[in-house]
């Protein structure tokens, strides 16, 4: 039913503009009519152009949700802290004297050596 309109049709409507309108103003119509459709075209590209901009926005965003922590594996057993003396490492390390912390005012710190892996 509705097709593109062929060329007859085409110069048809265009001789019926020329009778109506006449030809001084026929060019100054369809410069506007460029005009407004040029409008339309830009408006539209720039509406489609936000809403990609929101998309990508909201996906990034979808992205660096933080999830909830998990529930380790069951059988899984639990990583331990590792220490300096554990780990090998050979520098001095700072430790309390537990017997001179009950004295206020008087904690000593002693340098013990991680002993040698």
């Amino acid at each position: 039913m509705m097709s593109r309109m062929g060329f007859s049709e085409t110069i048809f409507l265009f001789l019926l503009a020329l009778l109506i309108f006449g030809p001084k103003k026929l060019p100054e119509i369809a410069r506007q009519v460029g005009k407004l459709l040029n409008e339309v075209k830009r408006a539209s590209n720039e509406f489609q152009a936000q809403l990609t901009s929101e998309i990508s926005q909201l996906e990034v965003d979808h992205q660096r949700q933080i999830l909830p922590p998990s529930e380790p594996p069951k059988g899984a057993v639990a990583a331990l802290p590792t220490t300096l003396e554990a780990a090998g490492n050979s520098q001095p390390s700072l430790e309390t004297n537990p017997e001179d912390a009950r004295e206020p005012g008087r904690e000593q710190h002693s340098l013990a050596k991680a002993p040698d892996a």
